[in-house]
């Protein structure tokens, strides 16, 4: 066996083993290669998109968040308003009815002073005419001296 023959051989037989890999195995796995680089490359990019939607979601949520702060604040200061002005009506109400209470008071006193001004001016006209009939040591009659009891009575 000669050294250049079997040199030979095994270059052929190394062709065609390159040829077949190269026409059979080659494609398949750059095919695998490729489509793996770029299943890596779109998950990267989903990864980005996600962080880009995870950061504006993030910046939406704080948005809202203070937005509803705002509005609560808002809200608690137009129920404190409105709490005042509850307070302020009440007073008011509670002033007008005192105010009520104390004339009906007043009305009542002054009524009651008539009541006794007049109990005690019919009282002093009925000592009045027993002073008189003691004086006169006669009978006054009433009925017959009545307008001049009652001219009597309103000047006391």
């Amino acid at each position: 066996m000669n050294i250049n023959l079997t040199l030979i051989g095994q270059s052929i037989a190394f062709a065609i083993f390159v040829w077949f890999c190269v026409k059979y195995v080659w494609p398949p796995i750059t095919a695998a290669m490729e489509a793996r680089q770029k299943k890596i490359a779109d998950g990267l990019s989903a990864a980005d998109r996600a962080a880009l939607d995870l950061e504006l979601a993030q910046e939406k949520s704080a948005q809202e968040l203070r937005e509803a702060k705002q509005q609560a604040a808002a809200l608690i200061e137009q129920a404190n308003k409105r709490a005042n002005q509850i307070v302020e009506a009440s007073k008011e109400e509670a002033r007008k009815e005192g105010q009520k209470l104390i004339e009906q008071a007043k009305a009542e006193i002054e009524r009651e002073r008539n009541q006794a001004r007049d109990a005690l001016r019919a009282e002093l006209a009925a000592l009045a005419v027993a002073g008189a009939e003691k004086i006169l040591e006669t009978s006054v009659d009433a009925s017959k001296h009545n307008e001049m009891l009652e001219k009597l009575a309103a000047e006391l």
